[in-house]
C-alpha cells in the first residue's frame, strides 16, 4: 500500500485514533523519549542549534569521519555504525536542523544552508577538517556539495546507496507513466502526528518505510514538530544541489560507493513489477556512475541490505570508511 493510500486510510480512522489529541501526543513523546546517546552535544550553528553524536579519536591530523543521514533520517540511523566503531579516527553523526534532537532552522532548507550549518557545527564542536564525509541517500548529495564548496577540507567520500544527481531526471517518465503519486502535503502529515493519529495508527501509516523495531524512536525523537515541513522543504530544494554537483569530480581523493544488495519494495509504493525493475536498474546504474567521481574509487555491494544500509549493514559502512582511511594513510592503532 502506498503512503498516499495509507494516509487516506488514516484520515478515515482519524476521529477514532486521535481521541487523546495534541496534549496526549505531547505527553507520549515526552515520556517515551529516550535519553540522548553517549557522546551527544548540542552546538549553535548560527541559523540552528544542531545535535551531534561524537565517538572515537584519532591521532593529530587524522581526518574526522562525518556521517550525514538521508532524507527524513537522523543520527539514530547510524547508531549501529557508531556502537561498533573501532576505526582510528573520530566520528561525528548529526541531526540536520528540524530533525530529531536538533532545533528548527531560520534559514531555507537548501543544500547551501545545510552545508553551512554542518560546517559551522563541526568547527564549533572541536571537530576541525580534514573530513571524510559519509552520506546516505540524500545525505550523499549534501556530502558531495560540501566537497564542491570546500574542497580543501574534504579528504574523501563514502556514498551509502546515495541518490545519484540524475535520478529524478532519469526516472520521471517511468513514474509519470505508472501514475505514481507523491507524498501527501506535509501539513496533513504533521497534523496526523500532532493529534496522535500517527502514533496510534503507526503500522498502517508508516508501513514498511519505518521498520517496526525503529518506530518508537521515530515517533518519540525523529518526527519532531518541524519534521514533516523540513523534509518537504529539503526535497523541494534538492535540485539546486544536484545541478551544483553534476560533472564535478574529486580528482584522486578516495571515494567508496556502497550500493544496496536488495531491491526496493516497489509494490509497497504502489508500482507494478515492470516499473519497479526499470527503476532499480536505473538506481544501480547510478551507483556505478558515481565511481567516475574519482580516479581512486571502489564499489561494494551490501549483500542482504535494502536502501537503509547504515541500519541493515553497519559493518559494510565501517569497512568502506576503513578503506578510505587506509587510502589516506591512516592505519589501525
Amino acid at each position: 500500500m502506498s503512503l498516499r493510500r495509507r494516509t487516506a486510510l488514516g484520515l478515515a480512522l482519524l476521529p477514532f485514533a486521535a481521541a487523546g489529541g495534541a496534549a496526549g501526543e505531547e505527553v507520549a513523546r515526552r515520556t517515551g523519549r529516550p535519553p540522548a546517546p553517549a557522546g551527544s552535544l548540542r552546538v549553535d550553528a548560527g541559523s540552528a542549534v544542531l545535535h551531534l553524536v561524537r565517538r572515537g579519536s584519532g591521532a593529530p591530523g587524522t581526518p574526522t569521519v562525518v556521517l550525514e543521514a538521508g532524507s527524513g533520517e537522523t543520527s539514530a540511523s547510524f547508531a549501529r555504525v557508531l556502537d561498533g566503531w573501532d576505526l582510528p579516527a573520530a566520528v561525528v553523526a548529526t541531526d540536520r536542523a528540524g530533525y530529531g534532537r536538533s532545533g528548527p532552522s531560520s534559514a531555507p532548507r537548501t543544500g547551501e544552508h545545510v552545508v553551512t550549518e554542518l560546517r559551522t557545527a563541526l568547527r564549533r564542536s572541536g571537530s576541525p577538517p580534514p573530513y571524510v564525509l559519509a552520506g546516505h541517500s540524500m545525505g550523499g548529495l549534501f556530502a558531495r556539495r560540501f566537497a564542491v564548496e570546500h574542497p580543501g577540507e574534504v579528504a574523501g567520500l563514502v556514498l551509502l546507496d546515495a541518490r545519484p544527481e540524475d535520478d529524478a531526471r532519469r526516472t520521471a517518465d517511468l513514474l509519470r507513466a505508472a501514475g505514481f503519486a507523491e507524498d501527501p502535503p506535509w501539513p496533513l502529515l504533521a497534523g496526523l502526528a500532532r493529534t496522535g493519529a500517527l502514533r496510534t495508527l503507526a503500522p498502517v501509516l508508516l508501513g514498511p518505510s519505518v521498520p517496526a523495531a525503529d518506530r518508537a524512536e521515530f515517533l518519540d525523537v525523529t518526527a519532531g514538530p518541524a519534521y514533516f515541513r523540513t523534509r518537504a522543504e529539503e526535497a523541494a530544494a534538492i535540485t539546486a544541489t544536484e545541478d551544483l554537483v553534476r560533472g564535478r569530480t574529486l580528482g584522486d581523493r578516495p571515494v567508496a560507493v556502497v550500493a544496496r544488495g536488495r531491491a526496493q519494495d516497489y509494490a509497497a509504493a504502489g508500482l507494478d513489477a515492470a516499473t519497479g525493475r526499470a527503476l532499480e536498474e536505473l538506481w544501480q546504474d547510478g551507483q556505478r556512475r558515481m565511481l567516475r567521481l574519482s580516479t581512486r574509487s571502489r564499489l561494494t555491494v551490501a549483500a542482504g541490505s535494502g536502501h537503509l544500509v547504515p541500519r541493515e549493514r553497519p559493518d559494510a559502512v565501517r569497512e568502506a570508511v576503513r578503506w578510505v582511511l587506509t587510502e589516506l594513510g591512516v592505519r589501525r592503532r
